[in-house]
């Protein structure tokens, strides 16, 4: 039985996917998680979307090699929310995570989408998350599904 992804290809046999979110910033990131996990579900199955919550965003490439390392996921999605505030401790953060999280999908060679959002403010991580044309979680779990048919291609 084929499965189609919502970009209208067709995967042979369902994939598994990890998706690892920071619950600091809370409020944007459970809505971006919550909208991947609603994206796949139909198109994959529930069973095969698991999502680990780590403290905040510094935590996520821990997490996602963990992940990655156990060998049963096709693609694994990172989620946080990095809202600039008075100290340089943004621009550090932001760099950990960005650097960790391809460290993790090039060491381990699975796709790895960076679903953090690095933002000035509170109201643009808010547009992004709950924006009124396409919401960024939906957008990672697609860009996920894409990249799950690209590898199986390629292999």
């Amino acid at each position: 039985m084929a499965h189609t992804n919502i970009q209208g290809q067709t995967l042979s046999k369902p994939c598994k996917i990890g998706i690892v979110v920071a619950r600091f910033n809370q409020t944007i990131t459970e809505r971006l998680w919550q909208d991947a996990v609603n994206t796949l579900s139909p198109l994959i199955g529930a069973k095969n979307v698991t999502v680990v919550h780590v403290a905040g965003a510094v935590e996520v490439p821990f997490a996602l090699q963990r992940l990655a390392r156990t060998g049963q996921y096709e693609a694994l999605i990172a989620f946080g929310a990095v809202i600039y505030g008075e100290t340089d401790h943004y621009h550090y953060v932001c760099k950990q995570v960005n650097d960790g999280c391809q460290r993790v999908m090039l060491d381990e060679s699975i796709p790895v989408i960076f679903g953090v959002l690095t933002t000035k403010n509170f109201e643009q991580a808010h547009a992004r998350a709950f924006g009124q044309k396409e919401f960024f979680g939906t957008e990672a779990a697609k860009v996920a599904l894409n990249m799950v048919s690209v590898t199986r291609q390629i292999q």
